[in-house]
């Protein structure tokens, strides 16, 4: 059978790679791609918001599953459109994409269900919020409540920076995104990420990562998409694996299947590892990006069996396998990202790269000008290396960084180090 990738990114990338490789799928086209997706994929330029475009393009290529990358399309109701138009759509339909669509709506579902997460409130008046930050003080949490492209969160140190950003949200930076603000209680504790793979009633475990989102080395900087990031995590042993599970995932199941809105997808919860235990810091309904192309080139299981799994309700009877590796994921960005960032300049020595079992680049954003490699983007390729420790998989990946030409990109050269501090 044909399938369909929904997104052109590094993630996208990740996720035609692995589809690729399943003797269950004959082809995978991918809509809109990049450069380096179409290597690996038949790319056609359909944008991901573009929902009627997407459903006629699964219809004239008569495709037989489409797995949807990125948020947008999941929250703009794409899966509900394609299964009205009988194609089966790997991803939650727009009810379930509220988790990643709405954190007001996210932090009230953790609340009905338990599930343990960060204090909150959410504001849609300046004034009250004022009162809010004033009264509990900083460090504080302002979060945009819509889609922002990971821009939308302020860990704010003091009341001063707090009171800017909500007035920021609230006045319109991200449009109708940040009409409503919520305000969380700060968390201490060590970041770490679980993905889960569901079907509407049951979840597996598909990987742990730690990503580091801060631009620059030191955790420094502004909040980007993500900068790095290595899987397996040491933070999340098999016992907090199944504390998480038991404690965050299966209540999500299960909540959102009694509100009659099953989830079937990729499930994305960033976690804060506190002394109390995991809290849940946010929900995305879509792999991880870089997360994804760290995680995915750990993985032996057909990831299209499982995709395929899934949808028929079958991942009880699932199980999957491992390469015992490390991976570390480095991003190479646009000098100026997440800010205002140069697009069109040119990139060289990819081809020279000794690119395999052990070494991957994946394209975030990239195209091709005659023979010419063009960054047209701010994230734009991310380099994972494999090894049989975390040290030996960093090495492999900033060796290959290193022997990239592409002097208007950087990237931090630091990734992997909370866990290798712990070696």
């Amino acid at each position: 059978m044909k399938a369909l990738v929904v997104g052109g990114g590094g993630r996208e990338h990740a996720l035609c790679w692995a589809l690729g490789a399943s003797p269950l799928l004959d082809g995978i086209i991918c809509a809109p791609g990049n450069a380096g997706i179409a290597r690996d994929a038949r790319c056609v330029p359909v944008a991901v918001d573009d929902v009627e475009g997407l459903v006629a393009l699964a219809r004239a290529e008569q495709v037989g599953l489409v797995v949807v990358g990125p948020e947008l399309p999941l929250t703009l109701g794409l899966v509900d459109r394609l299964a009205a138009a009988g194609i089966r759509a790997f991803g939650p339909t727009a009810a379930a994409a509220r988790l990643e669509g709405s954190k007001a709506f996210a932090k009230a579902f953790c609340a009905r269900h338990g599930i343990p997460t960060a204090a909150f409130a959410t504001f849609t008046d300046a004034a009250a919020a004022h009162a809010h930050i004033r009264r509990h003080g900083a460090p504080i949490v302002v979060k945009a409540d819509g889609l922002a492209a990971g821009k939308g969160v302020v860990v704010a140190q003091s009341v001063e920076e707090a009171l800017t950003a909500a007035d920021a949200a609230l006045g319109g930076a991200f449009g109708e995104a940040g009409r409503t603000v919520v305000l969380e209680e700060f968390l201490a504790g060590e970041e770490a990420s679980l993905f889960a793979l569901c079907d509407g009633t049951h979840a597996l475990e598909i990987g742990t990562a730690q990503d580091y989102k801060r631009a620059f080395d030191g955790d420094a900087g502004p909040n980007t998409g993500g900068m790095g990031a290595i899987s397996p995590t040491p933070a999340l042993d098999g016992s907090m694996v199944e504390r998480v599970m038991g404690e965050i995932v299966r209540p999500t199941l299960a909540g959102m299947a009694a509100a009659g809105a099953p989830f079937r997808g990729f499930l994305y919860v960033g976690l804060m590892l506190t002394a109390d235990g995991p809290r849940l810091v946010e929900y995305n309904v879509r792999f991880g990006d870089p997360e994804a192309q760290a995680v995915l080139p750990r993985l032996m299981t057909d990831l299209g069996q499982l995709v395929l799994g899934a949808l028929d309700g079958a991942l009880n009877h699932m199980d999957l396998r491992w390469l015992p590796k490390h991976a570390l994921t480095v991003v190479l960005a646009s000098r100026g990202y997440p800010g205002a960032h140069a697009t069109g300049t040119e990139i060289r020595g990819l081809d020279a790269l000794p690119t395999g079992e052990d070494l991957f680049v994946f394209h975030a954003a990239t195209r091709r000008d005659g023979d010419r490699l063009l960054a047209s983007g701010g994230r734009v390729l991310a380099i994972t290396g494999l090894g049989d420790t975390l040290a030996a998989a960093r090495e492999r990946a900033y060796a290959a960084v290193d022997a990239i030409d592409w002097l208007e990109g950087f990237c931090r050269r630091d990734i992997g180090w909370r866990a290798l501090a712990r070696a």
